[in-house]
């Protein structure tokens, strides 16, 4: 078989062409850019278990810098977190205690024993001392009133009067100590009612003749110095109305969220808490606007410029409905009243600081 002379050339130029041209090498495919995966997002604090941040820093700063024996507790009502500052000791009650009265009544009236509508007369056999608007009302024949009116003289005015004849009405401090344990309430103790207790922490023995014409602070100053001081100073030592502030806002929590009265009774109690009238520069002071805060002042006596029982304990509500339950208590301090109310102002106005956040 013959081939053309051109298709030998042909093929000759193709196989020197392939001879002289290499095949290329496969290059590298650049890197596929992938964008980093996004670190996984944190859970939203959950406030119910959690203390606000910077809530426990600020409270600790309040306490550090206050000249005086303080204790502090805060709590969410429907969490679990709690904040305390000495919160496990016994402070001083006082007019704080008459809270106590009030559940009690609530529950003799929850069970059926009592109701809002019950009569109760009032002599001057029952007045008491101290702070007692009721007894311009208690003229020879005494005076006539109700559960409900006795109700709001001492929970709003912190009437003494008031509470001691609520106190009698309900079954004395035996029926307030019998709801304690129906409750589970611990850590709280109860005294003997406004008149045994101021007259033996000034060092004197109750006389009727006390509640009127300032028949008490003229006994209590004809006393020499040292006997107030003992008589001051043993009930410090042993307080027969001592509280744990953490056992306070536990209680308080409770009652915010209906577990220790009935529904009814539970509003009738709140709502007089929030028309409270004592204490306006206290904690109140420090609630911001739209806020709300219902609670119970405590005093107690003074002597050589050193205060006692300085106390205000109750219930913050934000403008979402959050609650949050707090106790304040001073058990002594040498420090002016402005002072006091400050520290006082500066806790609730952390609580509705960290509640921002």
């Amino acid at each position: 078989m013959q081939v053309s002379g051109l298709s030998v050339r042909g093929l000759a130029l193709g196989l020197l062409l392939a001879g002289c041209v290499s095949t290329p090498k496969p290059q590298p495919r650049p890197p596929v850019f992938v964008p980093p995966r996004p670190a996984p997002r944190p859970l939203a604090t959950d406030y119910r278990t959690t203390p606000p941040p910077g809530l426990a820093t600020t409270l600790d700063s309040l306490a550090r810098n206050f000249d005086g024996r303080l204790g502090l507790a805060v709590t969410r009502a429907d969490g679990i977190w709690i904040y305390v500052h000495q919160g496990d000791a016994f402070f001083p009650q006082q007019s704080v205690s008459k809270f106590w009265v009030a559940l009690t009544v609530f529950d003799a009236i929850d069970a059926g024993k009592l109701s809002l509508d019950t009569k109760v007369t009032i002599t001057r056999a029952d007045l008491t001392l101290f702070h007692q608007p009721l007894a311009d009302l208690v003229g020879a024949n005494g005076f006539t009133t109700n559960v409900s009116e006795l109700l709001l003289r001492a929970m709003t005015q912190s009437d003494n009067t008031a509470n001691d004849s609520l106190l009698r009405t309900v079954g004395g401090p035996e029926a307030v100590r019998a709801m304690f344990l129906k409750k589970r309430i611990t850590g709280v103790r109860f005294g003997p009612g406004e008149r045994l207790l101021q007259s033996k922490t000034a060092g004197l023995a109750w006389k009727q003749s006390y509640s009127l014409n300032g028949n008490f602070f003229k006994a209590r100053n004809a006393l020499p110095l040292e006997a107030r001081q003992k008589a001051l100073d043993t009930y410090l030592a042993d307080l027969p109305d001592g509280a744990q502030p953490q056992a306070i806002v536990r209680a308080l929590a409770r009652l915010a969220e209906g577990q220790l009265l009935s529904a009814s009774s539970t509003r009738i109690l709140l709502s007089l808490m929030s028309e409270a009238k004592t204490g306006k520069q206290r904690v109140a002071g420090g609630v911001p606007y739209g806020w709300q805060y219902g609670h119970k002042t405590g005093t107690g006596q003074e002597l050589a410029g050193v205060s006692t029982g300085y106390n205000d304990v109750g219930i913050m509500t934000a403008p979402d409905g959050t609650r949050y339950a707090l106790a304040v208590m001073i058990a002594s301090t040498r420090r002016p009243i402005p002072e006091r109310q400050a520290l006082m102002q500066g806790v609730s106005a952390a609580i509705a600081a960290a509640h921002r956040k």
